[in-house]
């Protein structure tokens, strides 16, 4: 009969134990420095070491080389305690779930008091010593407190606080822990290496599962699929069905019809999960085990590499599909409804009912009136406003001057014409009409140019975007205030780093921000900001994002065309240098000027398309007012003088 994996593969020294460092460490040191205690408490889950940690230590006592952290294995006293040996006189292990009584802790006590027959420490290892009754612990409190110098007690047991406090107090107490998946994981693979057995990767996480931590019980499924594997090895479909799991395939059709909000895909997965012989309640718990999954790895998209989550890479990426597609919210909400629904199934007897209500209570959240169902709506509608795509903007063409053009280098003198004042030309003459009675204050002169010019050069258009990612660009301006809402609904800090960042660009699946100062950009590109700003980006905007900080000052964003100017009175603009228009000849027919008059050297061409004036200039304002005149009335009362000397 071949011998169980857990009891072949049993550790041999504190070297082997996988997974418990932080007992077997300060053990080593104490057998290393002298100073061992008479009485220890090993407590921790079941088939987590507590036993073997136990039978080790009893062997680093009792070596012939020792006391020793590291056995020989070859003394008579190794060799007793070792796999398959017969066992030690000197070294008594009880099991205290059928010898806890008071009877039993008397001759117990009264056999203590014999020295040891061919070793050095007599040892006792009481295990399940939570079982032990109290008038037993009692009978044994003063050999525990006060035992001879060979004598050492190790309590073993799952339940440390059904202990006696009297005996606790007197132990030095080492709590056991479940062994990490990526440490059992490793054991796994090691132990199918020397057995020479072929297992499919994808069922190591399935039998880590059926585990739950205990090294014991992870051990004794595998060796439940090894003894019914065939030549090909452990394959995946083998180990779901000796192992009752959900077939992956169920669960992906499962999370894509929540995803979806499909509830005839949902109820027709059910359908095809019973009718394959699964039971209702594994497959509530693995699809909850799946949604814990989907939650991970929306809130760590690097959760594999951490070891958060441990399935294949194709899973993987149908997974990171899923949580994107649903969100934390709706994730979280489907959660609770599952755990909910499984709670109940307990002496249910329609559990096939029970599970699809949870379906329809998930794709439903409008019945749900609690807060949970109210993130979850406004997750959908916030997802479904980011799905539809952004209105085209027209295409970014350069303005026209707005009213500028050039003059002619040589003006034909133009007769005298009573056409309205629009139809005048871009540079006219100097005006000639009869003068108010009190001349307005004139605008400041510029200094004369030597070469004159028609008007100053217009503003250049602001840099736009590549034509390829203007849409991306306007996307992203558009939502910027939902990016900064989804990172500031993570970390505040991170929200506050975007305040002083200026969206600049985007050049295929990268954003260009600036900043105005070093820090900002480099908080921002820390490995945890970033993180989360990403994420943010791509629950706002979808897809896959990078990040590019830059310095500096930021480039004006490119806007639409303006509007022209509504017609009804406008006040053209002043210009920084208005350049002197060159004088065209004298009009034949035009009258000199009145001697009181003096032509205006800063006079500004005016636009073609201006509307024309009042027949009647409005009188200038008195003296005392015209020194409290601001620019913007003194250009308006120099285009009322203008104008009417134009008519």
């Amino acid at each position: 009969m071949a011998l169980a994996l857990y009891r072949k593969y049993r550790p041999q020294s504190f070297a082997e134990v996988i997974g418990q460092d932080h007992v077997t460490g300060p053990l080593i040191a104490a057998i290393d420095n002298g100073r061992l205690n008479h009485a220890y408490l090993f407590s921790g889950p079941r088939g987590c070491g507590k036993t073997s940690s136990a039978r080790i230590l009893a062997r680093s006592l009792n070596c012939k080389q020792g006391p020793t952290s590291t056995p020989c294995g070859e003394c008579d006293s190794c060799v007793a305690l070792a796999i398959g040996g017969p066992g030690s006189i000197d070294v008594i292990e009880i099991d205290a779930a059928s010898h806890g009584g008071v009877d039993d802790a008397r001759d117990l006590r009264e056999r203590a008091v014999f020295a040891p027959v061919n070793s050095r420490f007599k040892v006792y290892v009481i295990d399940e010593a939570h079982m032990v009754s109290s008038a037993g612990f009692n009978a044994l409190l003063k050999l525990v407190e006060e035992p001879p110098d060979y004598v050492m007690f190790i309590f073993a047991t799952t339940e440390p606080e059904k202990v006696l406090p009297t005996i606790r107090s007197r132990t030095h107490h080492y709590p056991f822990r479940l062994m990490p998946p990526v440490a059992m994981r490793g054991l796994c693979e090691q132990l199918c290496e020397a057995e020479g057995v072929t297992v499919a990767p994808e069922v190591y996480p399935l039998v880590i599962r059926a585990g739950a931590g205990s090294a014991r019980d992870t051990l004794s499924v595998l060796d439940q699929l090894i003894a019914g594997a065939g030549p090909e090895g452990v394959t995946y479909r083998h180990a779901v069905s000796l192992l009752g799991v959900t077939d992956g395939g169920l669960l992906d059709e499962m999370c894509d019809a929540l995803a979806d909000l499909d509830g005839a895909a949902a109820i027709a997965t059910v359908d095809r999960v019973l009718g394959a012989g699964h039971d209702p309640r594994r497959f509530a718990t693995d699809l909850l085990e799946r949604l814990r999954d989907l939650i991970v790895l929306n809130q760590v998209p690097d959760a594999k590499a951490q070891g958060l989550i441990d399935v294949p890479s194709e899973v993987l990426e149908r997974m990171t599909g899923q949580a994107l597609r649903m969100g934390t919210a709706t994730l979280t909400r489907m959660a609770e409804i599952v755990h909910d629904t499984l709670a109940a199934m307990r002496g249910t007897t329609a559990p096939r009912l029970l599970l699809e209500l949870a379906c329809a209570r998930a794709i439903l959240p409008t019945v749900d009136d609690s807060s949970a169902g109210l993130l979850q709506r406004l997750e959908q509608l916030e997802r479904g406003v980011a799905a539809m795509p952004p209105p085209v903007a027209p295409a970014a063409s350069p303005q026209p001057a707005p009213a500028v053009q050039a003059p002619p280098a040589a003006p034909e003198p133009a007769p005298p014409t009573s056409a309205p004042v629009s139809a005048a030309p871009p540079a006219p003459a100097t005006p000639q009409a009869s003068p108010p009675p009190t001349a307005p204050p004139t605008p400041p002169a510029a200094p004369p140019r030597p070469e004159p010019a028609p008007a100053a050069a217009p503003e250049p258009p602001p840099a736009a975007p590549p034509a390829g990612d203007g849409d991306r660009f306007g996307l992203v301006r558009s939502r910027w205030e939902q990016v900064k809402q989804a990172v500031r609904a993570q970390k505040k800090t991170v929200a506050a780093y975007l305040m002083e960042a200026t969206v600049t660009g985007v050049e295929g699946d990268t954003l260009v921000l600036t900043f105005r100062h070093q820090f900002h950009a480099n908080a921002l590109q820390g490995d945890a900001a970033l993180r989360i700003f990403t994420g943010a980006l791509a629950e706002v905007l979808g897809g896959k994002w990078r990040v590019r900080c830059e310095v500096g000052e930021a480039r004006p964003a490119a806007r639409p065309p303006a509007a022209a100017p509504a017609p009804p009175a406008p006040v053209p603009q002043p210009v920084a240098a208005p350049p002197v228009a060159p004088a065209p000849p004298p009009r034949p027919a035009a009258a000199p000027p009145p001697a009181d008059d003096p032509p205006w050297p800063d006079e500004e061409p005016f636009d073609e398309e201006e509307p024309p004036m009042a027949a009647a200039p409005p009188p200038p304002p008195p003296a005392a007012a015209r020194k409290s005149v601001s620019m913007d009335q003194a250009v308006e009362l120099f285009a009322n003088k203008v104008g009417a000397k134009r008519l």
